[in-house]
């Protein structure tokens, strides 16, 4: 099984190549002639057939060798001269192959930057998995210190969203929320006990930076984000504003073309999504509408709904409901950001306690929104994404 990758280096660079399996990929023998590169489906690659020299040839191909280097170890173990490259060329192929100096001038400052590169060695083998030339992991992760993202809320999930993302590598994370930290707001990986009594945006602000893996690109910077926003995450701590967003205040986000996703939890039920991906998906006017015309009372009981929550000093949203829900929605947000359609785009996904079976629900653009969605062909497979 093999899968096109594209070339390994642009002609002319190939002897400054430093190849390297993808270590992100565990091996493993099958049998005496097929090697398997990853465990789990999603990514698993089997090569074949491989001979014990060239096998032994694989193990070398670690980062710390040029191509000249493994040209003549090669043919130093019995390999036939041109072997080495065509087993490269086949790695590359497969997906299988990086390269130590591969990424352009973003990721070779990224790379004079090691403590920055240790916090995101995870973060960097899962990117070499999506971006599967070589390279591709140090070009994603400086793509990402390149964009600009907003966090509306600081509660248990936006607070903990905004922090999954700054120490993911996004260059600017701005989180808004009014009034004071209360004691309802702490979480685990969001806001801490020492937060309560100061600004919201505030005491937002600080988490944000001390998530940050280093230094962040600064105004300047040619690697820094650009003024544009790549996207909006909109988890507020009333869930009521997520499970029913207000066309209003979505509207702007709508005529900048601003994509923005939904996140939070109502009533034990946690809700991730959808991703608008305006003029082409459903927006919140889109949702509005269809509940009006499948509910008449709709409209009725949301002003009530609103009023109450205004009242409500507390709410339901447990501890673990809201980590999973602040996890799985800074994922979904950094695979946009990172190029791909998550599975929340023009979807809702829904886990209600105690049984927590995340269930999707098809979100449709409405023909009456101004929007213009339901006349829109669908979204691209490769989204815009507001790049510096």
């Amino acid at each position: 099984m093999t899968r096109e990758c594209g070339r390994v280096n642009p002609p002319g660079e190939e002897a400054a190549m430093y190849p390297k399996v993808k270590p992100a990929l565990a091996r493993a023998w099958r049998d005496l002639q097929t090697v398997q590169c990853g465990v789990t489906p999603a990514h698993a690659v089997a090569l074949g057939p491989v001979d014990t020299a060239t096998g032994a040839l694989i193990d070398r191909i670690d980062g710390t060798r040029s191509m000249e280097q493994l040209r003549a170890e090669a043919v130093g173990s019995g390999l036939r001269p041109g072997q080495a490259d065509e087993l490269v060329r086949r790695l590359a192929a497969a997906g299988l192959l990086d390269d130590a100096t591969a990424g352009g001038p973003r990721a070779q400052a990224l790379r004079d930057r090691p403590e920055t590169l240790e916090r995101l060695g995870p973060d960097l083998g899962s990117l070499s998995l999506v971006h599967r030339e070589p390279g591709g992991d140090l070009r994603g992760l400086a793509a990402r210190r390149g964009l600009r993202v907003q966090v509306r809320g600081s509660g248990r999930v936006g607070a903990v969203i905004a922090a999954v993302l700054a120490g993911a590598g996004v260059g600017r994370v701005e989180v808004l929320d009014g009034g004071r930290v209360v004691a309802a707001d702490v979480a685990p990986g969001g806001l801490g006990p020492g937060s309560v009594g100061r600004l919201r945006a505030e005491a937002a602000g600080a988490l944000v930076r001390e998530s940050a893996p280093g230094r962040g690109p600064r105004a300047g910077d040619p690697e820094g984000p650009g003024p544009g926003l790549a996207l909006v995450v909109v988890a507020p701590r009333d869930g009521l504003q997520a499970w029913a967003p207000d066309p209003d205040t979505a509207a702007g986000w709508v005529a900048a073309g601003i994509p923005h996703l939904y996140a939070g939890v109502l009533e034990g039920t946690g809700l991730v999504g959808p991703l608008v991906l305006p003029g082409a998906t459903a927006c919140a006017g889109c949702m509005e509408r269809d509940r009006v015309d499948r509910d008449p009372a709709w409209p009725r009981m949301l002003v009530q709904w609103r009023s109450v929550h205004r009242r409500r000093p507390t709410a339901a949203c447990d501890l673990g409901l809201s980590t999973a829900v602040a996890g799985l929605a800074a994922a979904h947000a950094l695979s946009f950001l990172d190029g791909e359609l998550p599975a929340s785009t023009a979807t809702r996904w829904e886990a209600a306690l105690p049984g927590l079976h995340w269930e999707p629900s098809p979100v449709s653009p409405h023909p009456g929104c101004p929007c213009a969605a339901a006349v829109s062909p669908e979204p691209a497979a490769e989204p815009e994404v507001v790049r510096s």
